[in-house]
């Protein structure tokens, strides 16, 4: 196997609290607005870290995140453009990550947004599958080709048999409409042996490799056995 690729996170380091993570603060972002100047440092991050990578002779896509108001933005499209253009980047190269439940908030202008950036041959996740509310059928009419199974249900499969079904059967609906599966929060061989029993396309979490720093990732690549030379891995 190998590894195919990364997804950027924010970490809000705190001289008090310490090392924050996203999911305590994003829901306060979004509240204040702040969330669309956190995507932006997050997207020119990433398009600097491909940078760096690609200057390495290391072509291996970032995923970005984007929340429901990032999709209701309307820069949003210019402002990916112009700082894809502003360093070259390649398509296919900046992947982004649509929540399943931000793609439910407004399902016929996320249809809309989400198409024109499949346009400028964006790559699109839907992320957290599972605790949307949505369907199948609905994900089919928008432009992505991979789902992420939400790791609730991925961290509870071996012990919890409904969990274990809907892994099940979101695995074999989404190949039968030719979608890629990804499962989040793998955190263990055993999980990720079911996974791969069960057809998992790739595999996310810490089981393949932990958060790291973004100066990190470079050594990671080379001195990991999930790296350039070893593990089917998504992020």
């Amino acid at each position: 196997g190998h590894v195919n690729g990364f997804e950027a996170l924010a970490r809000w380091s705190h001289p008090t609290h310490g090392m924050i993570p996203p999911d305590e603060f994003i829901a306060l972002a979004e509240r204040t607005g702040m969330i669309r100047a956190i995507t932006d440092w997050v997207l020119a991050s990433a398009l600097r870290q491909l940078t760096t990578l690609r200057q390495a002779g290391i072509h291996l896509p970032i995923a970005v995140n984007l929340s429901a108001i990032n999709l209701q933005d309307p820069r949003l499209l210019d402002k990916i453009q112009e700082m894809c253009a502003a360093c070259n980047m390649e398509k296919g190269m900046l992947e982004l990550e649509i929540t399943e439940s931000a793609v439910m908030a407004d399902p016929v202008g996320a249809l809309e947004i989400l198409s024109r950036l499949s346009d400028l041959g964006m790559p699109l996740y839907i992320d957290d599958f599972g605790t949307g509310y949505s369907s199948l059928s609905y994900l089919k009419k928008l432009p992505v080709a991979t789902i992420k199974i939400d790791r609730s249900f991925v961290a509870d499969m071996l012990d919890d048999a409904d969990s274990a079904s809907i892994v099940r059967s979101t695995i074999t609906l989404a190949h039968d409409m030719a979608l890629t599966v990804v499962a989040e929060g793998v955190e263990d061989e055993a999980v990720w042996a079911q996974l791969k029993a069960l057809g998992c396309d790739a595999g996310q979490g810490y089981y393949m490799g932990r958060p790291m720093p973004a100066s990190e990732v470079e050594r990671w690549l080379h001195e990991s056995p999930w790296g350039l030379a070893g593990a089917s891995l998504d992020k």
